[in-house]
């Protein structure tokens, strides 16, 4: 089971909880709320980090919720069979995240007004990241060498299937009262302005010193040092602790230091004839 996919969809998934049942389940019969707010991304673009932000926010930046209920409680996975059980028994408003492309995104999503805050980042990163992630985390297949990786991420070949589809799929709800598009570099650039922004659309307007406090207590160092949000405690059928820590260096650009000049002129072509029909620009183009 563990680091074996099955195909659903067109898509890879993980075997190791998640099935076919339970993601015709969430696209054809989950229920959503109107005061549901979902954290979506594709995998290693940011997901903790927004969920960490999302749930301070929820707090006024008082960090006592973070630091003792674990992450995967507060903000449970949509589409695994565990995060769909803490989903069920969720008090309103739920906070949930999903990595679920939007075609297979809840159908019940149209006819709500719950709200969407998708966080994206540099391609490349995602690429450096996911591949470190897969040596850890047991829900996915062995990346064997970052050559060969690399072209599985280019083909789609990796677990939830192609960055580009994505990302084009999801960014098609831009302009959506509902849909809060924001990058992982913004974040970085400006946590408080991020903040403020993401706040206003989920209708919370915090002080000053509230904001600070959601940035200080959602840094890279806090969420590092907080048992609750580093995924020390999650068990070892999911992660192999003793390969690493799966909050590695939470920067922009670790690219650089592992993609050739070749591969990255490579992944610019790629990136050009999927991502030209969008229309848009990122802070990485």
């Amino acid at each position: 089971m563990a680091r074996e996919y099955f195909t659903h969809k067109g898509l890879l998934f993980p075997c190791l909880d998640y099935s076919h049942e339970a993601l015709s389940y969430v696209e054809n019969e989950f229920q959503v709320r109107d005061d549901d707010v979902f954290n979506v991304t594709y995998p290693k673009s940011g997901t903790n980090w927004m969920l960490e932000i999302l749930s301070l926010i929820r707090c006024d930046g008082d960090p006592g919720w973070v630091r003792s209920v674990l992450n995967w409680e507060r903000g449970p996975w949509l589409e695994t069979h565990l995060g769909m059980e803490v989903t069920l028994k969720y008090p309103p408003p739920r906070l949930l995240c999903s990595h679920l492309p939007v075609q297979l995104f809840p159908k019940s999503l149209q006819r709500s007004k719950a709200k969407i805050i998708y966080t994206l980042r540099c391609p490349k990163d995602v690429l450096v990241s996911l591949y470190h992630f897969s040596k850890l985390l047991r829900l996915f297949k062995d990346p064997g060498s970052l050559d060969s990786f690399f072209e599985d991420f280019l083909s789609g070949n990796v677990a939830y299937g192609s960055w580009f589809d994505h990302v084009t799929g999801w960014m098609g709800l831009k302009g959506n009262e509902n849909f809060f598009p924001i990058t992982y570099e913004e974040l970085q650039q400006d946590p408080l302005g991020s903040v403020r922004r993401i706040s206003h659309f989920l209708g919370k307007e915090l002080s000053e010193e509230q904001v600070a406090a959601v940035v200080e207590n959602a840094s890279f160092q806090s969420m590092k040092g907080n048992k609750m949000s580093n995924f020390s405690q999650a068990e070892d059928e999911y992660v192999d602790h003793q390969k690493g820590e799966l909050l590695r260096k939470g920067i922009c650009g670790d690219w650089r230091n592992h993609l050739s000049e070749a591969q990255s002129q490579r992944f610019d072509t790629v990136y050009r004839e999927q991502m030209q029909g969008l229309g848009m620009t990122f802070p990485w183009d």
